[in-house]
């Protein structure tokens, strides 16, 4: 595993995430981007991990499909509730959570409608 500063990537305008050739990038908690040699399956996935990215592949479907204005809310809310992650993040998350008192709760601190 090799990790570089994310400053010497900017400075040449490189920010690396996902698969390189061989390697694949992220971006650690502590601002470091780590590379690893790329670990292909084994095997076909299992039938939990077919449904898994079903669900998300029909999550991602179903955003694209709202309006700019449904999607603002959602990512309006995020920012008033001052949470570190995106408006889409949040709707996948009550998509695959799907935890009504949250997403309820966030409405109300946030003064949005995400849910009807």
């Amino acid at each position: 595993m090799l990790t570089t500063t994310n400053r010497i990537l900017q400075l040449i305008g490189i920010r690396p995430t996902g698969d390189l050739g061989p390697l694949t990038a992220y971006t650690s908690r502590r601002g470091k981007v780590v590379w690893f040699l790329k670990s292909p399956p084994h095997g076909p996935p299992s039938v939990h991990q077919a449904r898994q990215r079903n669900t998300f592949r029909l999550v991602g479907e179903a955003w694209s499909q709202m309006t700019d204005a449904e999607r603002e809310q959602w990512s309006l809310a995020e920012r008033r509730a001052y949470l570190d992650i995106t408006g889409y993040n949040l709707y996948v998350w009550y998509n695959t959570v799907g935890d009504d008192a949250i997403i309820r709760t966030i409405e109300r601190k946030t003064n949005t409608n995400l849910i009807t």
